[in-house]
């Protein structure tokens, strides 16, 4: 093939064909060219000292109970979680409820957390497993607070503290009787069933 080349190109240079002659020995060029180009990049590819394996990422899969926040954010993050729960104030209780058409307890703690990707178990008694026990003297603004009532043996009621005034402390939760509302500490049936608080955001 390259002999017959050769000859065509002999015969249109001695014809006088200056601009044919050119212009095919262009085309020639370009097609060597792209040959070698084709050949180049074929040889990239497969060669593995020229090819840059891609990075392996690794993932992080540990899963604390706890969720660490640093202190800049803290005070932030805790006021945010007590504006949303409290937009939910005068909204009725509804069993296994986590929308504004009606919460329970846990629900609405649930929502509440889930609002900034907290994501926090679905019932109260396995809220209660997580972060860690705080004594009520140095209980702080987005704890949760944890009862027993009804003569139940585990812990069946979740809200949260908003507010510390003195000795006395604040929290949001949806009630049976009267929905998503604050109440005391200081109510006889809550320091009656107060079981614990716990601190998930540290």
């Amino acid at each position: 093939m390259k002999n017959l080349l050769k000859i065509a190109l002999f015969t249109i240079l001695s014809s006088g064909s200056n601009y044919a002659a050119n212009g095919f020995c262009e085309c020639i060029l370009k097609n060597e060219i792209h040959l070698i180009s084709n050949d180049t990049v074929k040889k990239s590819i497969t060669d593995p000292k020229k090819t840059n394996p891609r990075k392996k990422t690794l993932l992080n899969d540990k899963n604390d109970d706890d969720i660490f926040i640093d202190n800049e954010n803290e005070k932030y993050i805790v006021n945010q979680l007590i504006n949303v729960a409290s937009d939910n104030l005068g909204i009725h209780y509804r069993a296994g409820g986590i929308t504004k058409n009606g919460f329970d307890c846990s629900g609405l703690m649930y929502s509440t957390f889930k609002m900034f990707d907290i994501s926090l178990p679905r019932s109260s008694h396995e809220m209660a497993a997580i972060g860690s026990q705080i004594d009520v003297k140095e209980a702080k603004k987005g704890d949760l607070i944890f009862f027993i009532n009804r003569g139940q043996k585990r812990i069946n009621h979740v809200g949260m503290i908003v507010e510390i005034n003195g000795d006395e402390i604040k929290f949001i939760h949806s009630s049976t009787q009267s929905g998503v509302v604050i109440s005391s500490l200081k109510e006889s049936y809550y320091d009656r069933t107060f079981k614990q608080i716990n601190r998930v955001i540290q």
